[in-house]
C-alpha cells in the first residue's frame, strides 16, 4: 500500500497507467480474435467455456509473469548468435551477426504456429471434407475441448511475455502493470463472447480473421529475427480491412433489400 499511495497523486503514473491499458487492450485483440476462432470450432455448449477458460488462463500467466518480473527481463538477453553471410569486413568476416535471445525464440515458435494454425483453418474452410474426423453440421472439423484449451495455453504465453516485455518498457512501477493487465484481460473478458458470435454468424469475417492471424505470425517471425514492424502500422492495416469488409456487409444488406429479400441473415 506504501507503494501504491504515491502513484495516486503522481500524474506522470496515470498517463502511464492510461497509456499501458490502451496498448495492453490493442495487444489483446490478437489474443481474443485466436481464441474466438478456435473456441467456436467446438460444441456450441463448449465454446463460452471454452473462451473464458482461455482468457483465465491468460489473466493466471501474465499476473504470473509479472510476480517474475527480474527473470522475464533477462529473457532479452542473448543467448546464442549466428554469423550473417553478408558484406564481409575488412577483416574477411561478417559484417554482423543474428543474436536470438529466449523472448526471439519464443515469438518465432508462436510465430509459426500460428502460421500453420491459420493456413490449416484456411485450408479447411477452402477444401472440401476429407472425411477425417468428426463434423459438425456446419461441415467443419469440431475440435477436441484439451486440444483447444492446449492451443489456446501456448498462444497465451507467446501474447502474454509480449504483453509483459511491453509494459517493463512503459512503466518501472509494478502496481500500474498489474493494474493495466487486470483491466485489459476484463475488457477481452467482456468482448469475447460478442466478437466470438459476430466471427460465427459472418463467414467472410472468419476468412478476413484468419487473415489477421497469418499476418500476425508473419510479424512475430519479422520481429524474433529482430526486423522490427511498429504495431501501428499492423493494426491500421487490421483496421482498415475490417472497415471494408464493413463496407461490403452494409452492401450486401442493400442488395437483399433492394431484391425484396430482407435483410442478409448472417448480419445478425
Amino acid at each position: 500500500m506504501d507503494a501504491i499511495t504515491p502513484l495516486l497523486s503522481d500524474p506522470a503514473a496515470w498517463a502511464a497507467l492510461i497509456t499501458l491499458i490502451v496498448m495492453e487492450v490493442v495487444l489483446g485483440i490478437d489474443n481474443l480474435i485466436f481464441i474466438s476462432i478456435l473456441s467456436n470450432k467446438l460444441p456450441e455448449h463448449q465454446r463460452s467455456k471454452a473462451r473464458r477458460v482461455g482468457i483465465s488462463l491468460a489473466l493466471i500467466m501474465r499476473l504470473g509473469l509479472l510476480s517474475t518480473i527480474a527473470f522475464i527481463v533477462t529473457l532479452t538477453q542473448p543467448v546464442f548468435s549466428l554469423p550473417w553471410q553478408g558484406p564481409l569486413n575488412s577483416h574477411g568476416e561478417p559484417s554482423f551477426e543474428l543474436q536470438f535471445s529466449w523472448r526471439d525464440l519464443i515469438l518465432i515458435a508462436g510465430g509459426l504456429f500460428l502460421v500453420w494454425k491459420a493456413t490449416t483453418e484456411i485450408h479447411e474452410k477452402t477444401a472440401p471434407a476429407d472425411g477425417h474426423g468428426v463434423m459438425d453440421t456446419g461441415g467443419r472439423m469440431v475440435a477436441n475441448f484439451g486440444a483447444a484449451i492446449f492451443q489456446i495455453l501456448l498462444l497465451d504465453l507467446v501474447f502474454s511475455i509480449d504483453s509483459i516485455l511491453t509494459a517493463v518498457g512503459m512503466t518501472e512501477h509494478l502496481p500500474i502493470m498489474v493494474t493495466a493487465v487486470l483491466v485489459a484481460v476484463l475488457a477481452m473478458m467482456l468482448a469475447a463472447d460478442p466478437l466470438a458470435n459476430f466471427i460465427h454468424n459472418n463467414p467472410t469475417v472468419v476468412m478476413l480473421a484468419l487473415g489477421f492471424l497469418l499476418m500476425i505470425g508473419a510479424v512475430l517471425i519479422a520481429d524474433g529475427f529482430g526486423v522490427h514492424v511498429p504495431k501501428g502500422y499492423i493494426y491500421a492495416a487490421m483496421a482498415f480491412s475490417a472497415l471494408v469488409e464493413g463496407l461490403n456487409m452494409l452492401a450486401r444488406r442493400a442488395a437483399k433489400r433492394r431484391a425484396g429479400g430482407g435483410t442478409d441473415p448472417t448480419l445478425h
